[in-house]
């Protein structure tokens, strides 16, 4: 199912490798992009490094369990719709999961039309209005004008400059890898070292016209995996 941004991204979370591998066929059949982990901890990292339309998920998992991770992602803002795929059916469970910010709640063995219909369900719900300005702290960014300020004064950006810095507004106080970059700024969807280090200049040059001679710093690296947008330190 598109979005206005491509092929609408799940990230399928599911311990039992038959269901998983099941799961992704279909959704890529029906035109989904589709990312899959096996245990907790995996998806957890996934989720703190890229951005999802909807998110299926096992409570059950090694590790981190399906409960934490909803939790985890409710407790900092993330509104990403999750469907949670679990054996436990009991009204108890149920309850839980919805308190713990789950969407939907199906309980295995399913049919996979279910999924497909919960799923668009959950599409349509989460569209609402796309922001035509972004702000954090005294950083302001106008789609309409496509015009960018820093404290009242113009920041000149290019392009590509202006693509970014939207992207990292759109998902502030997230971190965002140089392979999100890639795929959803760049369009590329094949990582190479040649393309991460277009990216890090591309970040090195907005955050001179960003933060440069500002006290308050708003572009900020997060060693080993990407990029943040947020007023403070991560």
């Amino acid at each position: 199912m598109p979005t206005a941004n491509g092929p609408a991204r799940v990230l399928v979370v599911e311990d039992e490798h038959k269901v998983a591998s099941a799961l992704k066929e279909g959704l890529e059949s029906e035109a989904y992009d589709v990312a899959l982990e096996h245990t907790g901890e995996g998806a957890f990292f996934r989720l703190n490094t890229e951005a999802f339309d909807v998110i299926l998920l096992d409570l059950m998992l090694p590790g981190r369990d399906g409960l934490q991770i909803l939790k985890a992602l409710r407790a900092r803002g993330d509104k990403t719709p999750v469907l949670v795929l679990t054996a436990r059916d009991t009204l108890d469970d149920r309850v839980t999961g919805l308190d713990s910010g789950a969407d939907d709640y199906l309980v295995k063995p399913f049919a996979f039309e279910e999924v497909l219909a919960r799923i668009r369900a959950l599409l349509r719900r989460g569209r609402v209005a796309e922001p035509l300005r972004f702000r954090v702290a005294d950083l302001d960014l106008d789609l309409i004008t496509r015009k960018v300020a820093r404290g009242g004064r113009p920041v000149e950006l290019t392009l590509r400059e202006f693509e970014l810095l939207e992207y990292l507004l759109r998902h502030q106080g997230q971190t965002v890898s140089r392979g999100t970059l890639a795929r959803d700024v760049w369009r590329e969807t094949a990582r190479s070292t040649s393309l991460d280090n277009v990216i890090d200049v591309h970040i090195a040059r907005l955050r001179r016209k960003v933060d440069l001679e500002q006290a308050v710093k708003l572009i900020h690296t997060v060693r080993g995996v990407g990029f943040m947008l947020r007023e403070g330190e991560p």
